[in-house]
């Protein structure tokens, strides 16, 4: 099956590059508001389904689409993308010194009507950040397109980031074991010699 990437990301490009899959880029803009209702992995799995449906029918029979979104979650709020420097450093301080979680939602859609939504959890730990690293990283990075103001792969997370309880690539933006494992499920991975 011919894998269409459904993502504006970088992380989420390399990621399956990375993982030696061949893949064409469809970019649609799509709402991201979330009903109140859900809660956290919630949220990110009827996102990412939302945003599958926007390919639902211009999919040829032997396409499958994957769309994904990723969530910040402190507590009960789910933190997005920050709109402004304001946003990013409230989101980094609360962050900062703490745990949270990190969900990932994938989504699946075929051209055959077979649709996957999964979502995949890890827990982050930052250790205590001061005022003077949050705004350099805000300064230099400009995390304005990353859930919860930073991104792993960063300065910030490399500084920042005292352990994880989950995989690194959920985190990244692209729970890479369970991509793999539901593609193949699918028969949508090449064949393999």
């Amino acid at each position: 099956m011919k894998l269409i990437l459904a993502s504006n990301s970088p992380r989420r490009r390399q990621l399956l590059t990375d993982l030696g899959l061949a893949y064409e880029i469809r970019l649609r803009e799509v709402d991201e508001d979330f009903p109140p209702h859900l809660h956290q992995a919630e949220v990110a799995e009827y996102l990412a389904a939302r945003k599958a449906d926007a390919y639902a029918h211009d999919l040829a029979p032997d396409e499958v689409v994957l769309t994904a979104d990723t969530i910040v979650c402190l507590d009960d709020d789910v933190l997005n993308k920050p709109a402004d420097v304001a946003e990013a450093t409230a989101m980094l301080t609360r962050l900062q010194g703490r745990a949270h979680d990190v969900f990932t939602a994938v989504c699946l859609r075929t051209g055959d009507g077979r649709q996957v939504v999964f979502s995949d959890q890890t827990t982050v730990y930052f250790r205590p950040l001061t005022p003077a690293e949050i705004s350099h990283y805000i300064a230099t990075a400009r995390p304005f397109d990353k859930a919860g103001a930073y991104g792993a792969q960063d300065w910030l997370g490399m500084v920042g980031i005292s352990r994880l309880e989950g995989s690194y690539f959920t985190v990244m933006g692209l729970p890479t074991h369970r991509v793999w494992e539901e593609l193949e499920k699918l028969g949508a991975l090449p064949t393999r010699p």
